[in-house]
């Protein structure tokens, strides 16, 4: 069974409706209310095993709304473009929240925030919003690298055996993660300058008129 596009049916297109309640979409509304859980759990509380509990069902949701929306084509446009965004709102969030806890340096944090504050700063130059690409495959597995990751570094934060294992291995998903996110970064700032050049001549062509 393939991880990446997961429920994809050969033969059929895959086609964005226009729904808003649908069980995907749901499932993301879960992602973000999930969030504000884990901050509170690991700042207020300094609970990091339901820290960790609470990433690994928020990754889960991610590869599960995925799989459901196209297995059973509820694929939205709403879906489309807030699925990345609560993907990059945890990964942040929590970089936040496990740098305040000390779990982590400040360096991580920046790693993840450059490439992101450089493609809003295009996407709103030509866009003046979202740019409604679509998610490439190096960015999902970014996504899922990093979701592996921050939760086994938070277990190995726990006063349980073999933390320095988990500690190296949560290291080698994280560090493999960044190095997918600089270099999906690297691809979607192209593909937002391509596509808002064509949007430009587009309008050049109409006449203004779009």
């Amino acid at each position: 069974m393939k991880f990446i596009g997961a429920g994809s049916r050969p033969g059929q297109p895959q086609i964005h409706q226009d729904a808003v309640f649908t069980i995907p979409n749901l499932l993301t509304v879960v992602r973000f209310l999930g969030v504000p859980l884990f901050i509170w759990l690991v700042l207020g509380r300094h609970e990091y095993g339901y820290g960790a509990l609470v990433l690994a069902i928020m990754g889960s949701t991610d590869w599960v709304d995925g799989y459901i929306a196209r297995r059973f084509n509820q694929m939205s446009n709403l879906g489309r473009i807030m699925d990345p965004i609560a993907d990059r709102l945890a990964l942040i969030a929590v970089a936040v929240t496990l740098v305040i806890a000390g779990v982590v340096e400040w360096w991580y944090l920046t790693a993840l925030l450059v490439p992101d504050a450089i493609l809003l700063s295009v996407s709103l130059f030509y866009f003046r919003s979202h740019p409604d690409l679509p998610v490439s495959r190096t960015g999902k597995i970014r996504t899922a690298l990093l979701l592996v990751g921050t939760p086994l570094l938070v277990l190995s934060k726990l006063p349980i055996p073999a933390t320095a294992v988990y500690s190296v291995v949560a290291w080698i998903f994280l560090g493999l993660g960044l190095l997918g996110h600089w270099i999906a970064a690297y691809n979607y700032f192209w593909a937002i300058i391509r596509k808002g050049k064509r949007l430009k001549v587009d309008n050049v062509d109409d006449g203004g008129l779009r």
